[in-house]
């Protein structure tokens, strides 16, 4: 199993049944792949669709219907359409019950910074800012590390932020890690590593328990 791989298998543990999730672009939006077909969830996408569900076959596709980040979807019965304002209302209300997202940084105190690279062409913050800071749930999917292998788990963010003390688990290849107020826990180990290694590739301090062990 690919690294890639690894993150979304683990991240599609986190939905549960009942739930209005949104899952961001990028790694999140492979996640909905990994859900049982009769698993009861509805998928929110900020342009204004709820019950988004996976792409139809070719045949089947329409056209007109695609996500926010321009993926084709198909729809689950009892799904919805609406404009951008009723999206955006139901995310400041607090109506999404997880949001999955990615980063370049994410920090020790639970601080977000996916959005831009000083420098580099960004299409705007789009709605993770609304996401990440209005949602009751907030999980990152990452890489451990950037193609270059710097640490992307930082002591302190240093990228412009999305939303400042939004997160609250982190998943990567690697490791479960949660955000707590004692500072970042780790909660499962997703391959073989030691503390050591894992600890050499994250900026952030670690709080790893007796009772997590390699897989």
């Amino acid at each position: 199993m690919s690294a890639t791989d690894r993150i979304i298998a683990r991240a599609a543990q986190e939905i549960v049944p009942g739930s209005i999730v949104n899952l961001g672009i990028g790694l999140p939006t492979q996640v909905i792949h990994e859900l049982p077909e009769r698993m009861d969830v509805l998928i929110h996408a900020e342009n204004g669709v709820l019950g988004a569900w996976k792409q139809a076959e070719p045949e089947l596709m329409d056209p007109f219907l695609i996500d926010s980040a321009g993926a084709y979807v198909a729809t689950r019965p009892g799904s919805a359409f609406f404009d951008s304002a009723v999206s955006f209302a139901m995310i400041r209300r607090g109506k999404i019950d997880l949001t999955m997202i990615g980063a370049f940084e994410v920090d020790q105190h639970g601080n977000l910074a996916n959005w831009k690279i000083p420098g580099k062409f960004s299409p705007g913050i789009g709605g993770a800012m609304e996401l990440a800071q209005k949602t009751p749930r907030i999980v990152v999917l990452t890489t451990h590390c950037d193609k270059k292998g710097n640490p992307k788990i930082l002591k302190q963010c240093r990228l412009p932020l999305t939303a400042a003390g939004c997160v609250s688990r982190i998943i990567t290849e690697k490791a479960v890690i949660d955000v707590t107020d004692d500072g970042l826990v780790v909660r499962e180990k997703l391959e073989a590593i030691s503390d050591e290694a894992l600890r050499a590739i994250t900026e952030a301090d670690l709080i790893i328990p007796a009772s997590v062990e390699a897989v």
